[in-house]
């Protein structure tokens, strides 16, 4: 029997064992109140200047206070195609050993189903949002996912509550059911890891933020952060766009091209992302805009104006998702990030002859439609070097107008405004950075007893709060591939290789701090370094299972096979055997005549 003096004794343990388990319980869910919800708005085809914080007189106003009220990374680089991009931004691992060493579009049949090169994520990566979801957060997915559609690759496997996405490349922006090129056989999509029928009643860009409103609001009475991730469809092609956003432009870009890359040039120097004297690169694919006719420069013009209406409807539609985090007292307690996945596309399907058949079934071309149902507009290789404006090269290719894209980060406490960071940064650096904003630990090389490949890239959160200058230190070598396009960056130094028809295959040295252009190659000025960067690329790709390309691989062309293999051989049989082998015939021959030609 216990004393009463025990008792005196007791009582006071007893009370304050209850005030610190009160105590632990209250701090786990301050924790859990006090960490910020996470938005990740990913662009699709932009180019470095297409947003106004970046130089555009595209009218971007919301992405343009996202900046002021952030950071603006002037020096970031992705990948120069959609899905390997994609894979790394949710993994934060190459894209050699998260399995997208190539996209299934364009990978040249040698290397189908080889390690690192299934066109999809292996499963040996875990995804940001499924140590986010095991942390406590909700976590929703609109969009475009081109990351795979297998059972196991679909976002209700890959960490996400809630999802509605594409699963390939890209479709209409108006008609859900309708292929942008012949390279599957249906436009696929998925509601929560299910086959779903879309709605007929549909605009990209509006559909994917209405669908993130109202999954962030359906979750709203858990009281847990949210994970969002957005993968817009905008600027893909097809490009197209409500009217009332193209119309806007209707007085802009009649001086053409170069005109509108001086003038985005002189922006950019303003607003001190470039280096005052930095050179414009420009491709010689870009034409002499005084040498078109006046039929050609408008429709030219009008191709253009549904480019910036399609980028300013993505930014009125940003601005609803703003617009209802701010009435649900959710926005002052959100981070935002902004990038694109790839910088512009430059190739135009009515320039290939399958192509060019299948579209006209489906779409027509006509000037006074571009921009609406039924009409295809894409902005070509000319227009695609203004909007990379000042640098070099477009989609698919490593020069920096391919890998080098906007990157804005806003919301996160403590940081640096209205900054801009000109020191190189990654798409590898994008999950290690939210995982620090979140207060997650990286998971290293296993998760849940499986093993997985670590992540290479570094928090980014010592920068955005200014305890630190760069995020990489200056003798870190960090490589790049994609389709025989290939990249070494260490410091301010790129190594750097473009196959035909735009490269010619060959090592190229650049300070890409002062020469964002890639117009002064230094390899006889830098001998030693550029020697000694071609010894860390081939231990990067050697590490990173990197596979030579086949003689004679050329992008369009592989386009064009894979399409008649995955496409047609399965639906039209011997008939589709008989024009493959022809076609094989043919782009052997176009190879020996480039090879002459060299």
């Amino acid at each position: 029997m216990e004393t009463k003096t025990g008792m005196n004794k007791t009582l006071p343990v007893l009370l304050l064992s209850l005030c610190a388990v009160a105590g632990n319980v209250a701090s786990a869910a301050d924790k859990s109140a006090s960490r910020p919800n996470i938005v990740v708005l990913l662009a699709d085809d932009w180019g470095f200047s297409d947003v106004g914080a970046f130089g555009s007189e595209i009218k971007t106003p919301n992405l343009d206070s996202l900046a002021r009220h952030g950071m603006k990374f002037s020096n970031f680089h992705v990948t120069a195609s959609c899905s390997p991009t994609r894979s790394m931004l949710l993994t934060g691992v190459d894209n050699h050993l998260n399995g997208v060493g190539n996209m299934r579009e364009t990978i040249p049949q040698e290397h189908v189903g080889r390690a690192g090169y299934l066109s999809v994520l292996n499963r040996n990566v875990v995804t940001v949002a499924s140590l986010l979801k095991d942390s406590g957060y909700r976590t929703y997915v609109a969009g475009k996912w081109h990351v795979g559609k297998e059972a196991h690759n679909l976002p209700d496997q890959r960490g996400f509550d809630h999802s509605l996405v594409q699963g390939d490349s890209g479709s209409d922006n108006w008609e859900t059911g309708k292929r942008y090129l012949d390279l599957t056989d249906k436009v696929y999509w998925y509601e929560d890891g299910k086959p779903v029928v879309m709605p007929t009643d549909f605009y990209s860009s509006e559909f994917y933020i209405d669908k993130t409103i109202a999954y962030i609001r359906a979750g709203a009475a858990q009281k847990k952060p949210f994970f969002a991730y957005v993968g817009f469809q905008a600027n893909h092609i097809p490009v197209q766009a409500p009217k009332q956003f193209i119309d806007k432009y209707n007085d802009y870009y009649k001086d053409g091209w170069d005109a509108l890359r001086r003038e985005r040039h002189k922006k950019a120097v303003a607003l001190g992302l470039i280096p005052k004297d930095a050179p414009m690169g420009k491709m010689a694919t870009t034409k002499d805009w005084n040498s078109l006719s006046e039929k050609d420069k408008q429709f030219q013009i009008r191709s253009m104006q549904v480019y910036a209406g399609m980028a300013d409807a993505m930014d009125h539609h940003v601005g609803r998702l703003i617009a209802d985090l701010k009435k649900n007292g959710e926005y002052d307690n959100t981070v935002f990030v902004f990038l694109s996945d790839n910088g512009p596309e430059a190739s135009d399907p009515y320039a290939i002859t399958l192509g060019r058949w299948w579209l006209n079934l489906y779409y027509n071309h006509d000037i006074e439609n571009l921009g609406a149902k039924g009409a295809y507009s894409v902005i070509g290789p000319s227009w695609a070097n203004a909007a990379a404006t000042p640098l070099s090269t477009y989609k698919f290719y490593a020069g920096e107008g391919g890998i080098r894209t906007p990157l804005i980060i806003s919301g996160v406490r403590g940081m640096k405004q209205n900054a801009v960071q000109s020191n190189f940064t990654h798409i590898n650096d994008i999950v290690p950075t939210l995982l620090d904003i979140a207060g997650v630990a990286q998971p290293g090389d296993s998760y849940k007893g499986n093993r997985i490949e670590r992540m290479t890239g570094r928090s980014l959160l010592p920068v955005l709060q200014g305890s630190a200058a760069r995020a990489h230190p200056a003798d870190e070598a960090i490589g790049y591939e994609l389709s025989g396009n290939a990249a070494l960056f260490k410091g301010d130094l790129k190594l750097v290789k473009n196959i035909g028809p735009v490269g010619d295959g060959q090592w190229h040295l650049y300070d890409i701090s002062k020469d964002p252009g890639e117009t002064a190659d230094l390899q006889s000025s830098l001998p030693q370094q550029f020697a000694q960067m071609q010894l860390d690329y081939a231990a990067y790709a050697k590490a990173n299972g990197v596979l030579p390309m086949p003689d004679g691989y050329e992008p369009t062309h592989q386009v064009v096979v894979n399409a008649m293999i995955n496409v047609y051989v399965p639906r039209f049989k011997v008939p589709a055997l008989i024009l493959l082998a022809a076609l094989a015939i043919w782009v052997a021959v176009r190879v020996r005549r480039r090879r002459k030609h060299v």
